[in-house]
């Protein structure tokens, strides 16, 4: 069988006789088609926090072709912490570059690019930066930038996750455009199972924020734990009004519950479940958005790789399209935002 540098999509690679054996547990799992389409995919990665360090080892360890990293900071001290690709002597290199050879050392079979500097994501570079990738994922990013970032991949037909954590909260939103994967079929019986093809229609970022929860029931609303959702955006909408920068103090609190509840009360969510976001997870989020948790990033970056990876092997439907996780209690949500029911 022949082989090419991914990335070029002329010719797919192969799966050779040696990666067949590298990848058996998960040819059985998926089948030979789908890690053949992960094989071929080649995976733009924004931002190398927490979340996606535990994402781009899932991914790196199930053998895409392709990884482009892209980051233009430096390695921080507290980048230590849940960065497990940096150590002592990474503080002050740029974080792309320090990780490249530990990214590589978990599978030599995958190709790793990094792209040390943001500006690729500016206007004139970014439809360029993306052209070249069939999936993009930024972490720990803006809200605005997301926005962004996904008009881009809806222009380009490329797929969208994103994913980050403020402290024990995290989230992942995804816009995977059209998709079509295999699903098992409700109509068949528990002695004849049969698969079809389903397609999911998804939404982009700026659509999903309009979503309204006044048709949910009440059970619907409170299964979805809206608390965790609107404080999370609610971040977001303190990022847009403090050019980016996270709340980093209790003195933060009042502002971050004012900008939840309004955002909460706009979304006209079931005032039987909730009238206002509790004030204790507001003020431990003002004090915590910042920093990184490391079993909050594994979760959630844990949840992300797998997603990416169900999207890619299409093999059974991914999230629709914004999962929350709260790390107070260890549970998890998915919120259906402004995309169509199934």
């Amino acid at each position: 069988m022949t082989t090419h540098e991914p990335g070029n999509k002329s010719v797919p690679v192969q799966i050779t006789e040696d990666e067949a054996a590298v990848y058996d547990r998960q040819i059985r799992l998926w089948g030979l088609e789908a890690q053949q389409r992960m094989r071929n995919a080649t995976i733009l990665v924004v931002r190398l926090r927490g979340t996606a360090t535990e994402a781009i080892k899932n991914i790196v360890l199930a053998g895409i072709g392709k990884l482009v990293v892209l980051d233009g900071d430096d390695v921080t001290a507290e980048d230590l912490g849940a960065g497990f690709f940096f150590r002592d002597e990474d503080v002050g290199k740029n974080r792309a570059e320090a990780a490249k050879g530990r990214i590589e050392s978990l599978n030599p079979l995958v190709t790793v690019e990094t792209v040390p500097s943001f500006a690729a994501l500016e206007r004139d570079a970014l439809d360029g930066t993306l052209q070249s990738v069939d999936l993009v994922c930024v972490t720990d990013w803006t809200r605005d930038d997301l926005i962004r970032v996904n008009e881009a991949c809806r222009r380009l037909g490329k797929p969208l996750y994103a994913g980050g954590s403020f402290g024990l909260l995290g989230y992942i939103f995804c816009d995977l455009l059209d998709h079509e994967y295999i699903a098992p079929d409700r109509a068949a019986t528990k002695d004849a199972p049969k698969n079809v093809r389903a397609t999911a229609a998804y939404a982009p970022l700026s659509v999903a924020l309009q979503h309204r929860w006044s048709a949910l029931t009440r059970r619907q609303t409170k299964e979805l734990n809206p608390a965790v959702v609107f404080s999370i955006l609610a971040v977001w909408e303190y990022q847009a009004l403090h050019r980016g920068t996270l709340p980093d103090g209790a003195d933060k609190a009042d502002e971050l519950e004012a900008i939840a509840n309004k955002l909460l009360s706009a979304a006209d969510v079931n005032k039987q479940v909730i009238t206002a976001i509790p004030g204790d997870l507001i003020r431990t989020l003002a004090s915590t958005a910042p920093h990184e948790f490391s079993p909050v990033c594994a979760v959630v970056g844990g949840m992300l790789a797998q997603d990416i990876l169900k999207a890619l092997a299409a093999r059974e439907a991914p999230i629709a399209n914004f999962f929350t996780f709260d790390g107070n209690t260890g549970g998890g949500t998915v919120c259906r935002m402004s995309m169509p029911d199934p």
